[in-house]
């Protein structure tokens, strides 16, 4: 298993880029994207080939971009679960449902993906520290990793991000910052130090190798299904780093022969107090605009100008997607609703692409017999502030009050 990584490429304007040097973004300020020798991968990226591998995403070594595998930094991630949502689908009029849950994997996101694959190539290229911004579970992710490879995390958070993903970052020896401000803010500090400091910069979709980690999300899914592809795939989208890698993933594949020409539908989902993907989605924009006073329970999707929504929305309009945008409360009902009937724990993130799903199909832009992907983001656990039933209060001589 070696991998078959090629030459970093610009993902506007085309230039190549040494994938065996540090990069950056390009001299366009685009973000760079990993390429392949796909010919010579298909000679041992096979299925059977991989059916036989570990059971985690480094299964997917070839087009992976790790050199040599002495330099793998793992937290035991694995393969997670996509799971059939039964009763939840029946109830909202889908016949195959099913939720790819990453709320499985270390440090409880789906963040560990980019992670794992961005601090194993950071460490296999000599870099000694970075730094980030995040809305929490990434920064916590990277820490994380991190820690496992000894190079050194500078994380700058909003004061108002969860405290577990602040506890989780601390607890992992980062230094971390919190700012009173939107995660762009904390860009602009993160920026300016890699300017002065000379810190790598591992901000999303700064550096080009967070994307291939959160790609295997998309063989994963594939291999799944036994290598078919769904009908419709909904994602969770703030900086976009997922839906721009599963569609990466998804033209590997098939340019592997690994699968056939058909795509999903790939569903962008927003929140409807930070829209801006969806915005210019309606629009048939190429790009997005700053969205003004951005504001939703669901932290991670709180991104309001996304410097790859260009990609974005090409994947969308590739495969005859759409964007759409969720309310709050239509996120806490079905992270409620969801629990209640599938005994699942999921984020707010999650949440939003089972209300997307809901809402597509009652205006018939989904069919019922349909297959249909929805990505829970991270675990419910780390979410303590989502309202809950209270429980009753017995004293301690009371009988069970048993309806």
């Amino acid at each position: 298993m070696r991998s078959a990584l090629s030459h970093l490429e610009c993902s506007k304007c085309g230039s190549r880029y040494d994938a065996d040097a540090p990069q950056q973004l390009c001299r366009c300020g685009a973000p760079l994207l990993a390429r392949y020798d796909l010919r010579s991968a298909a000679q041992t990226f096979t299925r059977k080939n991989i059916a036989a591998r570990e059971p985690s995403l480094w299964r997917y070594a070839e087009l992976l971009p790790l050199r040599d595998m002495l330099h793998r930094v793992s937290l035991n991630e694995t393969m997670t679960p996509l799971a059939q949502l039964s009763a939840f689908g029946s109830e909202i009029g889908l016949s195959d449902l099913r939720l790819k849950d990453d709320g499985a994997l270390p440090t409880g996101s789906f963040k560990a993906r980019g992670a794992a694959i961005g601090v194993s190539r950071a460490k296999e290229l000599g870099i000694g520290r970075f730094g980030m911004p995040t809305n929490g579970n990434a920064g916590g992710a990277w820490s994380a990793y991190g820690a496992r490879a000894g190079v050194e995390a500078y994380i700058v958070m909003p004061r108002s991000a969860p405290a577990i993903h602040r506890l989780e970052c601390a607890m992992t020896g980062a230094h971390l910052f919190l700012v009173n401000g939107l995660i762009g803010d904390a860009g602009r500090i993160i920026g300016k130090a890699v300017t002065e400091c000379g810190l790598y910069d591992a901000s999303t979709l700064k550096e080009p190798y967070r994307i291939e980690g959160k790609k295997t999300l998309g063989f994963e899914i594939v291999e799944q299904l036994h290598w078919n592809v769904p009908d419709v795939l909904l994602y969770p989208t703030g900086g976009g780093v997922g839906i721009i890698g599963i569609y990466k993933a998804l033209m590997e594949l098939r340019e592997t022969g690994l699968i056939g020409e058909k795509l999903p539908r790939m569903v962008a989902v927003q929140a409807e107090g930070c829209a801006p993907i969806v915005r210019a989605c309606h629009e048939r924009k190429r790009e997005s605009q700053t969205w003004q006073d951005p504001h939703t329970i669901a932290f991670g999707i709180n991104v309001p100008k996304a410097l790859g929504d260009f990609l974005v929305l090409d994947a969308i309009y590739a495969t005859g997607g759409t964007a759409i945008a969720v309310s709050n409360g239509a996120m806490e009902r079905l992270q409620r609703r969801l629990a209640e009937t599938e005994g699942l724990l999921i984020c707010p993130e999650g949440a939003a692409t089972l209300a997307a799903a809901q809402q597509l199909r009652e205006q018939g832009w989904i069919a019922a017999n349909e297959v249909v992907v929805a990505i829970n983001t991270g675990s419910g656990l780390k979410y303590g502030d989502v309202p809950y039933p209270q429980p009753r209060l017995l004293e301690r001589d009371a009988d069970l009050p048993i309806a």
